[in-house]
């Protein structure tokens, strides 16, 4: 038999004989209304697991989590605001039930039935995926949170505080409220868990406001791997700089009171708290998943005679709110309130082809203020020394320096966080004077962690600000690029655009940098970015367009909503001279705001109609070395320089090598998995002009002399021109 029919039949029979299970008599401040109130959530959340088993079974439902046994979350619900925001594990259908009875005009039941059928009229994710989330409940969508949420609560929390400062335009917290963030204890133990909870201890030990609330629902079991015993009171009571609080979350009445106080904790003293909430798992972990694979039947048994609507109904019973037989009814119309509206939930309409699913991929745009500027007299006190040098020629490590002072000082709503960017400025001083200039607020000195650099970008994009985090070598991202795939990227696809994380992702990376780091600080892989949809890919080749080209990733994110990593190649941030020494035509002077190069917008260089050479980021600077031995041989050539990687601007690449009859694609990313494959299909398919391609082995870069050995070089780009347009003709 069916463990979700046992539980349901042992409910039944049990509270009509009177059969409880013993425990602590109720105390505590929950009133009467209230702790009914909390019992019907758990009733509701009980029946629409029961519910979404049988739609599976019959074909009208799909992959689901269900929340039996951790229906005391709903009291957890009752003690905090709706305004504060939740990003809930999902076993948490109780607490976003009971939040929706503290929002006037929820359809909570219908809602998560249309999800539960994945209809297109979910209201959270558009039939997308089965997902607790509610806009009118400030909850976020989340689905398989396997701790990936934690570090953007954490950088969330810190956003309120940091919104009492310097208030964004599209501020969405109260200045009073707090974050609320509950995971699993079997997720606790994941290495993304660890670095938020560490994250949070390192901001509160340095007395930084950050009102967070994380909640460890502790069932004992992660899939089929059982929790020690004891081992989250013994990880988390004793953490400098986190509160622990722990209840019991079969008795609502204590889970309320403990609840409560940590929540005015964290309130009142603007520090992360820490609620263990022990509970229990019913049925198996998700969807066909059956416990007694990995459990004793005398271990599934003894949980089941603890279920927590039991315990609820003893509790209730002896405060006189309610008595057995009211309790029973009140179970058995929720089942049929439930079915109800089920039987309307299953006939409404699916996602039916590729543009209904893509639709909430973009996000909506957002109507902003239009940004006036600073005053000459104020752009002239911040840049200081630097206005006058704005006459003559730089490096592009200084322009984007200059670029990023520009957009600041226009853009109140912009902070900028990573691992020395502010006291330092960063390893190539890229940030530097911008801590003088904006103050620590705006430029943020993190730990040393990417996921937690992401996450405090994140969270602070839900409050309204526009983040740059700033990932300091291309190599690093790999660590934490699940937070940019997993999490920011797919925000908008879940909740149908009505939550976005705007951001510019700033990453040094690239390769040919003599006698520095090897793979970790030269690294030429982009796949993991190009292949996130959603995300826009940026890659300038010189200062004046950094600096164009920047303006435009900042426009993307305020008031198109995008993610956006701007990829600036390390190689060229110093480089000044292009053919000889001392020729300083690498440089570039710095072009007046606002000046951009919007997006997919591509460079050309030349007019030539032999040859095409389609590049970006160093293979322009190569391209153009090569050049006069290219014309040298009779050859007339054009480069093109692509800067758009993700998505590609295909209809201004076709024009842009319009009447050539020869392309080479120069990419210094790999062989395998390199821009170079989608830009050959590309042109493959869409013209015929004679294709080749010059790439980077698949390989790792050494360090040394050997720097650049595996990439393309200025002479091999030559060779490879002269033997593509002179086979041509």
């Amino acid at each position: 038999m069916d463990r979700s029919a046992i539980v349901h039949e042992n409910f039944l029979q049990r509270v009509a004989a009177g059969d409880l299970p013993p425990g602590a008599a109720p105390s505590g401040p929950l009133e009467v209304p209230a702790a009914v109130s909390i019992y019907r959530s758990g009733c509701l959340s009980r029946a629409l697991d029961r519910k979404s088993r049988a739609m599976q079974a019959a074909g009208q439902g799909f992959y689901t989590i269900g929340s039996s046994g951790h229906e005391g979350l709903a009291a957890v619900a009752a003690a905090l605001r709706p305004t504060d925001m939740a990003f809930l594990h999902y076993r948490d259908a109780a607490f976003q039930i009971q939040r929706a009875e503290q929002v006037p005009g929820q359809s909570i039941v219908w809602d998560m039935l249309l999800s539960f059928a994945c209809s297109s009229e979910d209201p959270i994710s558009g039939g997308r995926h089965k997902v607790l989330g509610s806009k009118a409940l400030t909850i976020p969508p989340q689905t398989s949170t396997i701790a990936s949420h934690l570090p953007k609560a954490v950088g969330t929390a810190y956003a309120v505080g940091a919104a009492r400062r310097h208030r964004p335009e599209h501020a969405s917290l109260p200045d009073d409220s707090l974050v609320y963030c509950s995971l699993g204890d079997a997720s606790a133990n994941h290495s993304t868990a660890q670095g938020a909870f560490n994250t949070a201890q390192w901001t509160s030990y340095q007395s930084v406001p950050l009102p967070l609330l994380f909640c460890c629902e502790d069932n004992g079991i992660g899939i089929s791997t059982k929790t020690p015993k004891g081992w989250i009171e013994a990880s988390f009571s004793n953490r400098p700089g986190i509160e622990y609080f722990a209840c019991n979350g079969l008795d609502l009445y204590e889970t309320y009171a403990t609840a409560l106080a940590a929540a005015a904790y964290v309130r009142q003293r603007r520090k992360p708290a820490f609620l263990h909430v022990r509970t229990l798992r019913l049925y198996g972990h998700a969807g066909a998943d059956v416990s007694t694979a990995y459990l004793s039947t005398a271990e599934v048994e003894a949980e089941e005679a603890n279920d927590p609507l039991l315990h609820s109904v003893r509790l209730l019973s002896e405060t006189g709110a309610l008595m057995p037989p009211e309790a029973l009814r009140i179970y058995e119309e929720s089942i049929a309130r439930v079915e109800r509206i089920a039987e309307e939930a299953v006939k409404r309409p699916h996602l039916g082809n590729a543009e209904e699913v893509m639709e909430s991929l973009i996000p909506p745009r957002r109507p902003c203020r239009l940004a006036a500027g600073p005053s000459p007299e104020r752009r002239a006190e911040v840049f200081g020394p630097d206005l006058k040098a704005m006459a003559e020629p730089q490096i592009m490590s200084r322009l984007i320096n200059w670029a990023l002072t520009d957009l600041m000082l226009t853009h109140a709503d912009i902070a900028m966080m990573g691992e020395d960017v502010g006291r330092k400025g960063g390893v190539y001083g890229i940030t530097q004077k911008l801590r003088q200039r904006f103050g620590r607020d705006r430029m943020i000195d993190t730990l040393l962690d990417e996921q937690s650099i992401l996450g405090l970008a994140i969270g602070m994009a839900h409050n309204g600000f526009i983040p740059m985090p700033e990932i300091q070598f291309l190599a690093y991202l790999h660590n934490a690029e699940d937070q940019i795939r997993g999490e920011a990227a797919t925000l908008s696809f879940f909740s149908k655009g009505q939550y976005t994380n705007p951001m510019v992702v700033r990453i040094a990376g690239l390769g040919y940098q003599r006698g520095f780091g090897g793979h970790f600080h030269n690294d030429n892989s982009l796949a993991v970015l190009r292949d996130i949809p959603g995300v826009i890919l940026a890659v300038p080749s010189n200062g004046a367009d950094a600096a164009r080209m920047l303006r435009e990733c900042v426009r993307l994110a305020r008031e198109e909503q995008r993610v956006v990593a701007f990829l600036e190649p390390i190689a060229l941030y110093p480089m000044r001279d292009l053919h000889a020494a001392k020729d300083g035509l690498w440089m570039c002077r710095y072009p007046d705001p606002p000046a951009a190069i919007r997006l997919g917008e591509v460079g050309v260089a030349g007019t030539g109609r032999d040859l095409a050479i389609v590049t970006f980021g160093n293979g322009v600077y190569l391209s153009n070395r090569a050049l006069p031995a290219i014309e040298a041989a009779g050859i007339e050539a054009r480069i093109v320089d692509l800067r758009w990687l993700s998505p590609l601007p295909k209809n201004q690449l076709s024009a842009a090598v319009e009447g050539c009859s020869t392309l080479l694609i120069v990419d210094e990313t790999r062989h395998s998995g390199g821009v170079a494959e989608a830009l050959m299909a590309h042109f493959a398919e869409t013209g015929r002009a004679r294709l080749a391609r010059l790439t980077a082995e698949d390989s790792f870069i050494a360090t040394g002399p050997a720097y650049a050995a595996t990439m393309p070089s200025s002479t091999s780009i030559a060779e490879a021109a002269k033997a593509l347009a002179g086979a041509q003709s």
